[in-house]
């Protein structure tokens, strides 16, 4: 708390433009002049011993009391208003609580402390909130970077970090950022999405989500591809929920967003360099350390470098039924990715040789993507079935055809079935997974 009392220098005084709807004073008073005397007239050696809720409400009795005491023409609801602005600036996020809170929102996109953008049922629009200027801005990122253990400065001047409901956050500042600091929020509903909510936004056939669910559950290793903002994550989190409960599940993120519902999961996250440049654990030292903590399955975040080795050797050595997430634009585009990062580990490894290696150990990959209007959708399942030559042979088993555009231009289609039946099919039925076969008859799938 002590530290805060910077943000209400005389330096920092102007800022009553920086909070939504608080582009004006209200009878003399803004809500930084609110927050310098709330600070000073709090008893900052309480603070320490108090709960969280014990704090907000002082907080609110407090500036409740002197937003009384400054003019008897502020409303009910002007006086509400300044309590909460200075509660979320004293607390929270600043400018982008209201954001926070609303439910509809999926992504938060400062550009700089003029411009913040989100992005709500797919669509991109332009808000009305700002910051003050960019160090105050730059205050928020610090906040919110600092809450995770991370740092941010002309040092280190990207940062991806979470914030407590697991929404990832990206960060990058001047001299990186030339018009101002960026800040990108991607949000997690407070609810995880689970299979009927992606079958009711047609996201996905029921057909598929129960061969993909059986597959989990045979330990089958499953790849999610696609595009930035099509969905990886959440339906990863998604897939992850058919792990039987009594497994131990070892996940390694570079910021932890994964958020798993079995009882026995051990979480592990990376940690950058320190200001000596120093103390770095990567992602290969997270999943070489993970295979000696006796896990039954190992997922990983994203794939993005050479760790894709590791966890090629994981699903290869015993750790059935693991997954991660990398970025492509197809199924067997992702395969060639899996290639080209499994040659960053910087091993002199023929082609064939990790080729090899990749048809062994991923047996199922799923695209998600991010399709015109904004819709998200599963648009390939496809079964890797082993080598023909020195090439990795897949067959696709369901797909998404898109047939055009509505007259909101959001991208509209229908599932299929291509008719072909997984070759993973019998090994399913070994495992307990009876499917019925006629799921796999060429045709359209409806809901």
């Amino acid at each position: 708390m002590a530290g805060r009392t910077d943000m209400n220098s005389e330096s920092g005084m102007d800022r009553s433009s920086s909070f939504p709807g608080g582009n004006k004073r209200l009878s003399g008073l803004s809500t930084q002049d609110l927050h310098a005397r709330l600070i000073a007239g709090l008893d900052l050696s309480k603070i320490g011993s108090m709960t969280d809720e014990e704090i907000r409400s002082e907080i609110r009795q407090t500036a409740g009391e002197l937003a009384g005491q400054s003019s008897s023409l502020l409303t009910t609801g002007d006086r509400e208003r300044l309590v909460n602005e200075v509660m979320d600036e004293a607390f929270g996020l600043g400018p982008l609580e209201s954001l926070l809170r609303d439910p509809t929102i999926s992504d938060i996109l400062v550009n700089g402390p003029e411009t913040v953008y989100v992005e709500r049922r797919g669509r991109l629009e332009l808000t009305d909130v700002r910051f003050a200027d960019e160090p105050h801005l730059l205050q928020i990122i610090q906040r919110i970077v600092g809450r995770v253990g991370r740092r941010i400065d002309e040092t280190s001047p990207i940062a991806d970090a979470r914030l407590v409901d697991g929404s990832r956050v990206n960060a990058i500042i001047p001299p990186l950022a030339l018009d101002g600091s960026l800040l990108c929020i991607r949000r997690f509903s407070a609810r995880p999405l689970k299979a009927e909510d992606l079958i009711e936004k047609q996201s996905i056939a029921p057909e598929m989500i129960e061969f993909l669910a059986g597959c989990v559950e045979a330990r089958r290793n499953v790849l999610i591809s696609g595009g930035t903002g099509s969905g990886k994550t959440t339906f990863l989190n998604l897939m992850s929920g058919y792990i039987p409960h009594d497994e131990r599940i070892a996940t390694i993120e570079d910021a932890a967003e994964l958020r798993l519902q079995q009882r026995h999961v051990v979480r592990m996250e990376t940690r950058p360099a320190n200001v000596e440049g120093q103390g770095a654990i990567t992602m290969r030292d997270l999943v070489r350390n993970a295979m000696r903590m006796r896990p039954d399955r190992v997922i990983i975040g994203e794939s993005r470098g050479p760790e894709a080795l590791d966890m090629l050797q994981a699903m290869n050595t015993g750790h059935d039924g693991s997954m991660t997430t990398l970025h492509a634009n197809d199924t067997r585009d992702a395969l060639s990715r899996m290639e080209m990062m499994v040659g960053m580990a910087g091993f002199d490894m023929p082609i064939w040789v990790i080729r090899k290696q990749i048809s062994s150990a991923v047996h199922i990959v799923v695209q998600s993507a991010r399709l015109s209007g904004g819709v998200r959708k599963i648009t390939k399942i496809s079964e890797v079935t082993g080598m023909e030559g020195d090439v990795i042979s897949m067959q696709d088993i369901f797909v998404f055809k898109q047939t055009g555009l509505d007259a909101d231009r959001v991208a509209q289609g229908h599932f299929l079935s291509t008719g072909i039946r997984p070759k993973c099919f019998e090994h399913l039925a070994t495992m307990g997974v009876n499917l019925n076969p006629e799921m796999f008859e060429g045709r359209t799938l409806s809901f």
